[in-house]
């Protein structure tokens, strides 16, 4: 099943497809939507709304080569609209990027709580999670660098780091599942989350740099490696972490 996501269009996982129903009746994890429900720089004008286009459009350009290179006379001419108007909803490329950083995240965020929210033991559920981020990541590859590593101007690295606490967020609900029920040892699960992030995101710096779209297998068992080693600091169990899609 191929699906448009936050970094474009890919085969979704059996391990996504599993949460989609549950996200559609609630969405959880409140800092990523205050992020993105807070007050925006779009200008309101007469005629058709062009924030849906420009928004498409500096994507699409940050995935093919970063925040640093999407300049605003490239994302104006891929939205087909002329600077000008492109300044009046965003008067600056700092105001622009920080709010591609909002959609894009929310989106990751939505799907990683959908397979949070699932059934199943916790462990199968954290490891479901941190899956479905690290494959997703590895598909879209360089958007998802600069959700996580790109260097960015302070702003942008503010909007990113609310994305790093949303998605802690989510890791840290189940890690405290987990120990309510006894399924895993007494532990910060603040911490233990924080650390499940910290691993995915510089786990992950390297594949996302090169070419991962044609990694194939060995970028599969380096992801699954990285899981292993988080589920095995918060479960205490040893067992490798395999998801059913692999």
């Amino acid at each position: 099943m191929e699906i448009e996501s936050a970094y474009g269009v890919g085969q979704v996982s059996r391990c996504e497809q599993s949460g989609r129903m549950r996200m559609q009746r609630q969405r959880p994890w409140t800092e990523m939507q205050d992020l993105a429900s807070a007050p925006r720089v779009r200008i309101r004008r007469r005629g058709a709304d062009k924030y849906p286009l420009i928004l498409k459009a500096a994507r699409g350009l940050v995935a093919e080569a970063g925040f640093r290179e999407a300049q605003m006379s490239s994302i104006a001419d891929a939205a087909g609209i002329a600077i000008g108007t492109l300044y009046r909803y965003f008067p600056s490329k700092t105001e622009l990027m920080v709010e591609i950083v909002k959609t894009t995240a929310q989106r990751e965020v939505d799907v990683v709580a959908g397979i949070a929210m699932r059934d199943g033991t916790a462990r199968e559920r954290l490891g479901a999670a941190a899956w479905t981020f690290a494959s997703r990541a590895l598909r879209g590859h360089r958007l998802a660098y600069a959700l996580v590593a790109e260097p960015v101007e302070p702003d942008v690295e503010a909007a990113r780091l609310v994305y790093h606490r949303a998605l802690s967020r989510v890791f840290r609900t189940i890690i405290e599942q987990g120990i309510a029920t006894g399924e895993f040892p007494t532990q910060n699960a603040g911490a233990s989350a924080d650390c499940i992030v910290g691993c995915l995101f510089e786990g992950l710096v390297a594949p996302l740099t090169n070419d991962a779209a044609n990694g194939g297998q060995q970028l599969t068992t380096h992801a699954s490696a990285i899981i292993s080693f988080c589920l095995r600091g918060v479960s205490g169990s040893s067992l490798p972490f395999e998801c059913a899609d692999q």
